[in-house]
């Protein structure tokens, strides 16, 4: 049986994850105490060989050992793989400003930033039991949505994502890179007039920018690099690899190298991802 528990800070996306685990075919269950957790595994098992449980703060007994007995407790056929959801604390009181939702701790006479942080010092517990986690400060609910999917899909699969994702600098580097690249000393289409309002997805960007020999030997080295440790990185069991690809507005130069090497190494591997991190926002 696959059990999966689904926890994170309220506003770091603990409902889109559950969303997306039911359309995969999960029993799921949202925000139910954690001391039922056993019996529920049980009750369900006869119907179903996949369950996911949303927990937050609310849920979670007081006392650790209490936790650690209940996850104990439950059924040998169900080993939990728990998910962890986070964000940056400005993200998650933007998120709660713009919903106008009342925070689970406010209700303890906490103000939103103590509630946020007050809550992160009660899922300790189950953030140093997480094996996925997942950090949602730059993602859209459909990224969001997405990054579960192949999280799912590649332990399933037992076949290694790789994921090549652009990104500008100056909008920091994604939380979940692997491995960082920088293009920023390549040949700029943004001090071209005419290739300015483009993106590297553009054909005139395109061929601008396979015209340089640095541009297209930058390109090789990423791919030999990634070709060199790839075998070694899935004898390993990850299930995922990200490749991300910067310059300095994510528009042109990491656009273009991400989304050529993405179709490269797509015509030898099966699961290959392609993201424009400042296209999709």
């Amino acid at each position: 049986m696959q059990l999966i528990i689904v926890s994170g800070r309220s506003g770091s996306g603990k409902s889109v994850a559950l969303r997306v685990l039911e359309d995969l075919g999960y029993y799921c269950a949202d925000n139910i105490p954690v001391n039922l957790l056993p019996a529920l595994v049980r009750s369900v098992s006869d119907s179903y060989d996949k369950i996911a449980v949303s927990v937050d703060v609310r849920n979670l007994p007081k006392d650790q050992q209490e936790l650690d007995d209940i996850l104990e407790y439950l059924p040998g056929f169900a080993e939990p793989n728990i998910f962890y959801l986070d964000s940056e604390d400005q993200i998650l009181i933007r998120r709660f400003s713009e919903t106008r939702r009342l925070h689970p701790l406010s209700l303890a006479d906490f103000s939103l930033d103590k509630a946020i942080k007050k809550e992160k010092e009660l899922l300790d517990p189950l953030i140093r039991r997480a094996n996925i986690t997942i950090d949602t400060t730059d993602m859209s609910i459909h990224q969001l949505a997405e990054r579960i999917r192949e999280k799912i899909l590649g332990k399933k699969d037992k076949q290694l994502i790789i994921t090549f994702e652009s990104f500008g600098f100056k909008h920091g580097i994604p939380k979940e890179a692997d491995y960082v690249f920088d293009a920023r000393f390549l040949p700029n289409p943004h001090w071209e007039p005419e290739l300015k309002p483009l993106t590297g997805l553009d054909k005139p960007v395109i061929d601008y920018l396979a015209s340089h020999s640095l541009v297209q030997k930058f390109t090789w080295q990423i791919q030999t690099f990634v070709q060199t440790w790839l075998p070694h990185l899935e004898r390993n069991n990850r299930s995922y690899l990200t490749i991300s690809i910067g310059c300095t507005g994510g528009q042109h130069r990491s656009v273009y190298l991400a989304q050529t090497l993405g179709e490269r190494f797509a015509r030898t591997h099966s699961n290959v991802k392609i993201h424009h991190r400042e296209q999709e926002k």
